[in-house]
């Protein structure tokens, strides 16, 4: 019997993740004929790091004391993460508006393996990004006290956020007229990050503004992180912040049920 002749005989689960492997070695063959695209991703961060922890650093107070830069890092990791879903939605709108996905639609492949293609690359780039940003927090004199495996957790927390966002900038990608509006997203991504516990903590901010901080997602990631890492964590009184790693798994958890769904309805909507 030949190869073609088996090829049916595989499982549904052994196409879908040949399929989405697929689809990741494409977009990873992508940013490998456009290394400026990675460049920009993965040097902004770094020049956040420098600019935050150099240029205001010496204006910013850790409260409970403590150095800011060791402060502000797991934060920088996070804002890192929480940007990834402007990415993620330009390049689906793109796909979308260039009739990439109709392609892949009419192809005999795996349904499942545009979306899940998609995360998989964003969390090996994710991946890369915490890797470069790691490094240059290293040379810049960051120490985290909380041991290898509170490292480790600390991480898989971030990837953890990014995981959830993903879905999120799925969503919106599909949801997007064109790459440029996608380009805008940076308008609610701004916001998001800036209120919240990464620069500051919300206890030196105005009442009702550290309250929103506090409750912000990416301030509950941040917060676990600070104190998986055993860096400065600066943490209020208020339940939320008592309870940041708690909140660090279940916030990704909520956003997943609530953007994958709707991420899932909406590709299934294209071809209607």
């Amino acid at each position: 019997m030949s190869a073609i002749e088996t090829l049916p005989n595989r499982s549904r689960a052994f196409w879908a993740v040949a399929d989405c492997w697929n689809v990741v070695r494409r977009g990873l063959t992508h940013y490998q004929r456009q290394p400026v695209n990675i460049a920009w991703q993965l040097g902004f961060p770094i020049l956040s790091v420098l600019l935050y922890g150099y240029v205001f650093g010496s204006a910013m107070t850790v409260p409970g004391g403590g150095d800011y830069r060791d402060f502000l890092m797991p934060g920088m990791f996070a804002m890192t993460m929480a940007f990834g879903f402007i990415n993620t939605a330009t390049l689906v709108v793109y796909d979308a508006t260039n009739g990439v996905i109709d392609r892949f639609r009419s192809m005999p492949m795996a349904p499942s393996a545009v979306v899940s293609g998609r995360g998989v690359t964003d969390l090996l780039l994710a991946c890369a990004e915490l890797t470069i940003l790691m490094l240059t927090a290293l040379a810049i004199g960051w120490r985290p006290d909380g041991g290898i495996l509170g490292a480790l957790a600390a991480f898989a927390l971030l990837l953890w956020l990014r995981f959830a966002l993903i879905w999120v900038g799925v969503w919106l990608g599909l949801l997007v007229p064109n790459p440029e509006a996608a380009g805008g997203l940076f308008a609610v991504a701004f916001p998001l990050t800036m209120i919240s516990s990464i620069f500051v903590a919300p206890q030196l901010m105005p009442s009702w503004l550290g309250a929103i901080a506090a409750w912000n997602p990416i301030s509950s990631t941040v917060a676990a992180s600070r104190e998986l890492f055993g860096t400065p964590v600066g943490a209020g009184d208020s339940w939320i912040e008592q309870h940041a790693l708690l909140m660090g798994v279940i916030w990704p958890l909520v956003l997943t049920a609530i953007f994958l769904p709707l991420a899932v309805r909406r590709f299934q909507r294209l071809s209607r």
